[in-house]
């Protein structure tokens, strides 16, 4: 007999290959870490991306928090990203280094 689908007997499935895109496993400190920006107009409006970050959430949105207050805008955590409303590249620069981090040279 030819039977198709999935077989869902049983009371366990195998997730293990599953990934949460919220759990970061490796944490790299922010002295090590190197980041980059893109830029991208949404809806005509701009918006300046910076990353990736690899540390905890609540770390993620005290760095959002920091940048939100320094320069005035809105913004938002997208997996390792934070996205900062407007092209605000140089003051994020600014901020970050202050703060001890380090960037990719091109």
């Amino acid at each position: 007999m030819f039977n198709m689908g999935a077989k869902l007997e049983g009371d366990s499935w195998e997730t293990s290959r599953l990934k949460d895109p919220k759990k970061i496993t490796e944490k790299i400190e922010k002295n090590q870490h190197q980041l980059v920006f893109t830029f991208e107009k949404r809806k005509g409006k701009p918006v300046t991306l910076v990353g990736r970050f690899f540390m905890s959430q609540n770390e993620k949105k005290d760095i959002l928090k920091l940048l939100k207050k320094k320069l005035g805008s809105g913004g938002t955590i997208k997996d390792e990203w934070i996205e900062i409303q407007g092209d605000k590249k140089e003051k994020i620069i600014e901020v970050l280094e202050a703060d001890g981090w380090k960037f990719r040279k091109k």
